[in-house]
């Protein structure tokens, strides 16, 4: 592994495995240590999974992406009258991120309902459908949305609709799993957050690099989701315009639902980053080059970009590049 790094990585290629490679400790306490099989929090990377619960619902007729999200909303706010759930997807719906909630602590931000009746407060930054701004609290909503409709809790919907019908038995959501969970970590320090955790749709599910590989495969395969519904996922509806910077591995131009649409290592790419606290997440795809990229860290203090950095020779056709790198 990578010296240093905390977590497990996978590149898969064609179905073959190009790098496959953990280290690191789980859990301080016992001293166990960070394997392929282990779980982690995905973090935002957990976006792509709301989204395509929405398509789901979507596909069945019982919501249209471009309509008003005010009758699911119980006391629906002025402000959110308009919004839709294309607007919450696509993080254009002028909503603001957690940071922008005055006093948020995001290691205890409450329940959904107190968060929200707080955060139906603030004065959203731009007109809906404008422009991109980052927003979790935005998938929150689409969350509580899925649950008004489905009449299913967020992560039994989840579960029944999407983990279980493509075998990612690994995966799950909310609370953590016992076991074989990886502990967050700051540095040195144990970070636990379960409340943050509990925040649906934004940050909650846990997994591991061989169900996000198995779950990135059966996207393209049409296994889940019509042509239809994975077009409107993976195409860019509002500029990001460097918002996620340009100087790494992974340059952002766009974002799709749950997806941002750019370049990795040069190629094009539909990917996501994580960062929840004690854990990073990232996950990416280059459909020219028929790679997928996963990586999952239990330390928030990993830089995953110099992780990438060391991965470009093979996701590129060549050997994993620097000291410290086993598989």
């Amino acid at each position: 592994m990578i010296d240093g790094f905390s977590g497990a990585v996978l590149v898969v290629r064609g179905g073959e495995d190009l790098v496959r490679a953990s280290g690191g400790v789980a859990d301080l306490g016992t001293g166990a240590r960070c394997t392929p099989g282990t779980r982690f929090q995905i973090a935002s990377v957990s976006k792509q999974f709301t989204a395509a619960a929405v398509m789901l619902l979507a596909e069945r007729g019982d919501v249209d992406v471009d309509d008003p999200v005010e009758p699911w909303l119980n006391d629906c706010p002025q402000a959110w009258r308009e919004l839709t759930l294309h607007q919450l997807l696509s993080h254009t719906s002028g909503l603001g991120h957690w940071r922008d909630l005055p006093g948020f602590d995001i290691e205890h931000p409450g329940d959904v309902r107190t968060f929200l009746d707080r955060f139906s407060a603030v004065p959203l930054r731009s007109a809906p459908g404008s422009t991109w701004h980052y927003s979790s609290p935005g998938y929150l909503l689409a969350a509580r949305i899925i649950e008004e409709v489905s009449g299913q809790r967020y992560a039994d919907f989840l579960t029944e609709h999407v983990l279980r019908p493509l075998g990612l038995t690994s995966t799950c959501v909310g609370e953590a799993p016992s076991g074989s969970a990886a502990h967050g970590h700051r540095g040195d320090r144990r970070v636990d957050v379960p409340e943050f955790a509990a925040l649906p749709g934004t940050g909650d599910l846990w997994s591991t690099v061989d169900d996000l590989a198995r779950h990135t495969a059966a996207f393209d395969a049409g296994h889940l989701l019509t042509a239809r519904s994975r077009e409107a996922m993976a195409t860019p509806h509002a500029s990001m315009a460097g918002a996620w910077g340009t100087d790494g591995p992974a340059v952002a131009e766009g974002y799709g639902y749950g997806y941002a649409l750019g370049t990795l290592a040069g190629h094009t790419a539909r990917f996501h980053i994580g960062d929840n606290p004690g854990y990073r997440s990232f996950l990416g795809r280059l459909p020219g080059l028929d790679t997928t990229v996963v990586i999952l860290s239990n330390n928030e203090d990993d830089d995953l970009d110099d992780v990438l950095r060391r991965l470009v020779p093979v996701m590129t056709g060549g050997p994993a590049e620097g000291k410290g790198m086993r598989t």
